[in-house]
């Protein structure tokens, strides 16, 4: 790969090292499919978040992904903006917005979850389903310890 920096061949053979040229891989394919629905990571696991666990207050939403509540500001409203989610007042806290996910939200959601997919498949692509599997429950015992 020639975008991967040089490293000496002891290091190559760390799992460390190779988790990492492998996220570092996973993660520049999945934004790259995203980006060409006008998505960026961040925005796209707001919107899911939202999806799966929303109507949900801006703050609850911002602890639960631990995104800077700043940044969740912006974000949201990009996704606002955008016609994705709305925010209106929390029916058990008027003070506060609860954070919905939109008919639009739910469409674009389902097109970069299957971009998300394809450049999942286009990352495994070297290993069978087994092998996808294995590598699945593998990585959750190492990056999950414990669930």
């Amino acid at each position: 790969m020639a975008d991967t920096p040089y490293a000496p061949s002891r290091i190559r053979a760390l799992p460390s090292w190779l988790l990492g040229r492998a996220a570092a891989r996973g993660h520049r394919l999945v934004a790259d499919a995203l980006a060409a629905e006008g998505m960026r990571m961040m925005h796209h696991a707001v919107l899911s978040a939202v999806g799966e666990i929303g109507p949900v207050s801006q703050a609850e939403l911002g602890r639960t992904l631990r995104i800077d509540p700043k940044d969740m500001v912006a974000i949201v409203n990009d996704l606002q903006q955008d016609g994705l989610v709305t925010r209106t007042p929390d029916p058990r806290d008027r003070r506060k917005n609860a954070v919905e996910i939109s008919a639009d939200g739910r469409l674009r959601l389902r097109r970069t979850e299957q971009l998300g997919d394809e450049a999942n498949a286009e990352l495994t692509a070297a290993l069978t389903p087994a092998e996808r599997e294995q590598l699945v429950a593998l990585l959750t015992r190492i990056a999950l310890p414990g669930e």
